[in-house]
Order: structure tokens, then sequence, then C-alpha cells
């Protein structure tokens, strides 16, 4: 896999734990709206914005999939469940173990096993 593809995929895996903090920021200022479930989802700016850059993050994803096999890039997804609870921990202070350190980090090392294989 050329650098532009690779840079590409890694900015989809980057992107998507974005999102995934924009969601919780979402919930968590949607426990102070009131009212409805349906009136408390239209004033939730935040979710909003998480929609708007989980689309803009499907139309990057349509784009590396006219130019990198779907096996290829999906592997790239490993690194951004790898930083979902480090963002997690770091931002919302959210709780670490070694169990899931340990976890990620083979994740992390399948990753580097698959992507050194990869011809796309």
């Amino acid at each position: 896999m050329g650098w532009t593809n690779a840079l590409l995929c890694s900015l989809v895996a980057v992107a998507l734990p974005i999102g995934q903090v924009m969601f919780k920021w979402a919930a968590l200022y949607s426990v102070r709206l009131e009212g409805p479930f349906v009136w408390r989802v239209l004033q939730n700016w935040p979710l909003m914005g998480a929609f708007a850059w989980y689309g803009g993050t499907a139309l990057l994803w349509f784009y590396v999939l006219t130019r990198v096999p779907l096996s290829a890039a999906y592997v790239f997804s490993l690194i951004g469940s790898a930083l979902v609870p480090v963002a997690a921990w770091v931002i919302f202070k959210e709780p670490l173990s070694w169990p899931m350190a340990i976890g990620y980090a083979l994740m992390l090392a399948g990753f580097l096993v698959i992507v050194s294989q990869v011809r796309a």
C-alpha cells in the first residue's frame, strides 16, 4: 500500500474515534436537556455536530474505498478501536485496566502484522 493510501486510511481510523467522543459529549449534553426524546435530539447541537462529522467521515471512507480494497482499508479500523478507550480516559476520565491495555496492544500488533503484508 502506498503512503498516500495509508495516510487516507489512517485519517479515517482517527476520524471515527473523534466521532465517538463527539457522540459521548452529545449524550452528556442530552442529560441537561428537558422534554421528550425527539425534542432533546433536535436541541442537541453536539449531536448534530457528531452527525455532520460522521457524514464527512463516510464520504472520506467512500473515497478511500475507490482507491483501496476493503480488506486492506478496514484493517486500519483497529487503530480507531484502540484510540477510543484512550480518548475516553483522557477526556471523560473513564477507567482503563491492564486487561484492556493488553488487548488493545494485541490488536495493534495484529494491525502491524496485517498491514505489513497488504498489497494495494
